[in-house]
């Protein structure tokens, strides 16, 4: 059963206690908007889609460009609505701390509906720092991706040092080659940044031309891609876009060595230019800082950084197969330098090929427990 609640979208704010209730049908944009109206300083550790809807965001984790510095969304939730089969509607105490637990991160379904969180807000700097910076494969891509594992989750906890890989043709040689982007957000003036990123990172050259220092909301902006439009773009709740995408997750607990990562090259390059897309996002931090079992979210100490591959097509038909064909072919090569026994995943990037529920009977907890790492 499906339940719509997308009319249940109300956010409301208390500055003075740095909390807010958000109902389960508000998407990421519409709480940012709200927070952007209230304060400079206070903000919410979320993801960076603002169509994507709170509910069920919180409820597989929520991860986010600050979350080494504040955790996951699901990490800051302090009290939740919760209707039961009953209709009664309970609250933190009314539900008991069980019930509580198992809604904060391991993909909330199955025990109730979820009407809204009471969520902690974080205050952050008047002014952040973000960088975009490229390097291909005749830039030395291959040699910084392979650094970055070693301080992506060691770094400061204001710094978020993201990582995007493609396939591209290069403008130079013709070929194709690997573009890796490094995409971050760090919190506070770029004078305290580009010291930090000289003394831990200094391989990627960063100079100050290359940042962009702006207020946390703009930020938000600027990472969903909507950098120089209106403040209420957050409001829309329509995808941008209706392409047909195919994702799948893992977790790196030890550094892919270059061999590994020039057998990844090998496998974007079978795909067409831009067509697929490999996102790093790092680890450590205070998220470091929660037992595996301290929330239904277990992915704690130990992951370098999560692996989110997707690749696109532009329509359906059986021709498209190969693309979901390629995908499960990089994910089979992968095996190798990811997590084991289990193979964890990442339950907001959902995927079909770790089981679905049976159409026409019960979906036995044998086929269930199988996947999404816990």
């Amino acid at each position: 059963m499906v339940v719509d609640l997308r009319n249940l979208r109300a956010v409301t704010i208390a500055s003075d206690e740095k909390t807010a209730w958000v109902q389960a049908g508000a998407t990421l944009g519409q709480l940012y908007h709200t927070l952007a109206q209230k304060s400079r300083t206070l903000a919410f550790t979320a993801g960076v889609c603002p169509t994507v809807g709170i509910g069920g965001h919180i409820s597989g984790g929520g991860y986010g460009m600050m979350s080494r510095k504040h955790s996951l969304a699901a990490d800051n939730v302090v009290d939740a609505r919760v209707m039961n089969s009953d209709g009664q509607i309970l609250n933190r105490r009314s539900m008991g701390e069980d019930l509580f637990w198992a809604i904060r991160g391991g993909g909330g379904t199955s025990f109730g509906i979820v009407l809204a969180f009471k969520v902690n807000l974080v205050t952050v700097p008047e002014t952040v720092t973000v960088f975009n910076i490229t390097r291909t494969s005749e830039q030395n891509a291959t040699q910084l991706v392979h650094r970055w594992q070693y301080i992506a989750d060691n770094i400061d906890d204001n710094l978020l040092l993201r990582l995007f890989l493609r396939s591209v043709t290069s403008p130079v040689t013709g070929n194709r080659t690997i573009a890796a982007t490094f995409t971050s957000l760090y919190l506070g003036g770029v004078q305290d940044l580009l010291p930090l990123m000289k003394q831990q990172f200094p391989e990627l050259g960063l100079v100050e031309q290359d940042c962009t220092e702006m207020s946390w909301i703009e930020s938000v902006l600027y990472f969903a891609d909507l950098q120089n439009k209106p403040l209420d773009v957050l409001l829309d709740t329509a995808p941008p876009s209706r392409q047909y995408f195919k994702g799948k997750s893992d977790y790196v607990q030890d550094p892919i060595p270059v061999d590994g990562l020039q057998g990844i090259w090998r496998f974007m390059h079978e795909e067409d230019d831009m067509g697929s897309r490999l996102e790093l996002s790092p680890y450590g931090g205070v998220l470091n800082s929660f037992s595996e079992s301290e929330t239904p979210f277990p992915h704690r100490s130990g992951n370098i950084f999560i692996i989110e591959y997707g690749v696109l097509y532009w329509h359906y038909s059986k021709g498209d197969q190969k693309h979901i064909n390629w995908i499960r072919r990089l994910y089979s090569y992968m095996a190798t330098y990811v997590s084991k026994n289990p193979r964890a995943a990442y339950i907001n990037y959902r995927d079909l090929d770790l089981g679905m529920n049976n159409y026409s009977a019960a979906t036995s907890y044998e086929q269930a427990r199988v996947g999404f790492g816990g």
